[in-house]
C-alpha cells in the first residue's frame, strides 16, 4: 500500500470514529495554497477542523505535527470559515491519531478559536 492509499485509509477510519461520536462530516481534504484541512465536522453548534496522523513506530504519528503545520491548518480554517454563511458558537482544531493496529487516540482542542 502507497502513502497515499494509506492516507486515505487513515482519514477513512477517522472519519468512521468521528461519525461514531455524533459529528457530522462536512469536508475532507479541503486545500488552499498554504494549507490544507483533512476533515472538516460538526457537531452541534461547534465546528471541528481535524488533522488525521497515521502509522507506527518509534514516535508516536502526532508527534510528527510541527508549529507550522499547526499554524498553515489554522490559516485554512480561517479562510474555511471566511467562506461558510453557518455560523457556530466554537471551532477548534483536533488531531485523529490512527496507529497501524487499529486504535484510534483523538486529541482534542489542540486550537480554537
Amino acid at each position: 500500500m502507497n502513502n497515499l492509499s494509506k492516507g486515505v485509509a487513515y482519514e477513512d477510519q477517522a472519519c468512521d470514529y468521528l461519525k461514531k461520536r455524533g459529528f457530522k462530516i462536512l469536508d475532507r481534504n479541503v486545500r488552499y495554497r498554504f494549507g490544507e484541512i483533512d476533515i472538516v465536522a460538526r457537531k452541534k453548534r461547534e465546528l471541528v477542523f481535524v488533522e488525521v496522523k497515521g502509522g507506527s513506530g518509534f514516535i508516536p504519528p502526532r508527534q510528527r505535527i510541527t508549529e507550522k503545520k499547526l499554524r498553515l491548518i489554522e490559516l485554512a480554517a480561517n479562510r474555511y470559515m471566511n467562506t461558510t454563511d453557518e455560523r457556530f458558537e466554537r471551532c477548534r482544531l483536533d488531531v485523529i491519531e490512527v496507529l497501524d493496529n487499529g486504535s484510534v487516540n483523538h486529541i482534542q482542542g489542540v486550537g480554537k478559536w
